[in-house]
């Protein structure tokens, strides 16, 4: 990822600099253009290109300019739309992936202001522009040939620059890409380096030394002992065997409140005996994003040293194909007792989530609980690749949770929970069963919600955006870190789980 940096004024542009310029509605031009000394480009030559390419400042829109006797390219002018949230975060991935494209040929460094005629950039737009800055150029790569040149430089300029409040919000912003490209680092790792001994270590080794930070790693002995019968089960036909990891922050001062983070890390997923076909089994490396966002999610409130308390559980385990894999039919006990019919073994990732609730609900004193997982094919069916699903046993939780998403930039929807499917989870010898069919992503949600017990709880099916297969946005292709901001936003809000009356700006609209 690139370097980034806040200033308050246009630095003195080099031959190695790439100037964006945010385009307005109609093809507005910012007013500091007819100010700036020197300017490369006359607003009369932008004008004239943007009509040319008919540019007209949508979101995303961008159109290069060539500058007499510099190198490269050295103005992009790139459309904010309304200027929105999400449209700013598009303003500044654009920008930076055109200059990036042109660091082959000497770019090094861009300037970004993030003023223009749609509205001045405070502490919410410059930590979104650091985020998206950062994301945006953020890539993982195995390669035995060098790397292609990189663009060194982010220079984000917004005229409060200075402000105290701005200030923090830039070095917020540094520290939540930080964690999210961490997540993308776990989560687009090969499978043939990636086993839930490898997750639990990285865990250790990441936040073994934040402040107040402390990480367990229960082990196969330990989590028989425990009771993990999900985690046992789905990870018994592997021979990596499995972990829970419970990453847990507690800042001095927090209150009493302790939220706790349930991911799911299945670190790649055969299907088991009910195996997955070919096509369905190549993308099964990012089945851990659940518990790759939920331990950047720790890395993040703990550098950030937010006076909270909040707990991190990742129940990991490769779901592979053994004669000590477990079966169609078998029943499973999981923490606390509950019981389930397997009816298919590649319904793996609510075994081991029922087993991270209830540890989290019995065991560690959760007062609210959340947990993020790729649960299920249906809710890219009904949400597409781009939005989560959400349920939720109250409306404050959900509230709360979709609003820090609109925030994050990662939308999500609320989704029912409807009494009318629980006896689709019916089973003659256990207390329910694991694959209960239609409506999918529902039915899967139902399964989890007596492991919550009477604690408020939400479910986030992440499915569809925590991979994406192109860039878009501050997204790239592989491995998006998707709902690691989320929570972080809703954590820094306080938690709450509350009704309260929410009002969205319309700089952060997001899904319903």
């Amino acid at each position: 990822m690139p370097r980034v940096e806040i200033l308050s004024e246009i630095p003195t542009l080099g031959p190695d600099d790439v100037l964006a310029v945010p385009v307005g509605s109609g093809g507005a031009l910012p007013p500091w253009l007819d100010g700036a000394s020197a300017p490369p480009v006359s607003p009369e030559l932008l004008t004239g290109a943007l009509a040319d390419t008919g540019n007209k400042g949508s979101a995303g829109t961008h159109t290069s300019i060539p500058v007499a006797g510099r190198r490269p390219r050295s103005v992009v002018a790139v459309g904010v739309g309304a200027g929105t949230l999400p449209d700013l975060r598009n303003y500044v991935a654009t920008a930076v992936r055109r200059a990036q494209a042109l660091a082959e040929h000497g770019a090094r460094r861009l300037v970004l202001p993030l003023d223009s005629t749609v509205a001045p950039a405070g502490a919410v737009e410059v930590r979104a522009a650091v985020e998206a800055a950062l994301l945006s150029g953020y890539r993982f790569r195995k390669l035995s040939r060098p790397h292609p040149p990189r663009l060194e430089t982010v220079t984000v300029v917004a005229a409060d620059a200075t402000d105290p409040a701005v200030v923090a919000a830039g070095e917020a912003g540094r520290i939540s890409a930080d964690a999210v490209a961490w997540a993308r680092d776990l989560v687009n790792t090969p499978s043939n380096e990636k086993n839930p001994a490898w997750l639990a270590a990285q865990a250790v080794d990441r936040l073994g030394s934040r402040p107040h930070v402390t990480v367990d790693v229960l082990g196969p002995e330990e989590l028989r002992a425990g009771g993990f019968g999900g985690v046992l089960a789905v990870g018994g036909g592997s021979a990596s065997p499995p972990r829970v990891v419970v990453a847990s922050y507690r800042h001095p001062e927090a209150p009493p409140a302790h939220p706790v983070l349930v991911g799911k890390g299945i670190t790649f997923d055969t299907g088991g005996l009910s195996i997955k076909p070919n096509a369905g089994m190549r993308e099964m490396k990012t089945d851990m994003a659940g518990g790759a966002a939920v331990l950047a999610v720790v890395d993040a409130v703990a550098r950030l040293e937010l006076p909270i308390a909040v707990t991190a559980v990742v129940p990991a385990a490769e779901n592979a194909v053994s004669g000590s894999s477990y079966r169609p039919a078998d029943v499973v006990r999981h923490v606390g007792g509950r019981t389930t019919e397997v009816l298919n073994t590649d319904a793996e990732g609510r075994m081991v989530l029922a087993d991270g609730l209830a540890y989290a609900r019995l065991e560690l004193g959760a007062t609210v609980l959340v947990d993020i997982a790729t649960l299920t094919g249906a809710m890219k069916v009904a949400l597409g690749v781009k939005t989560a699903g959400l349920f939720a046993t109250t409306d404050g939780l959900a509230d709360a949770l979709r609003t820090a998403g609109a925030q994050a930039g990662e939308p999500a929807w609320r989704m029912p929970l409807l009494e009318e499917h629980t006896d689709l989870l019916d089973s003659a010898v256990a207390d329910a069963n694991n694959a209960p069919g239609g409506p999918g992503g529902t039915t899967a949600a139902l399964f989890l919600r007596p492991f919550a017990g009477d604690l408020p709880w939400a479910h986030l099916d992440v499915a569809g955006p925590a991979r994406a297969g192109s860039d878009d946005a501050e997204v790239v292709k592989g491995g998006t870190g998707f709902g690691a901001r989320t929570l972080l936003h809703w954590l820094e809000a306080g938690a709450p789980v509350d009704r309260v009356e929410t009002v969205l700006d319309s700089s952060v609209e997001g899904g319903r």
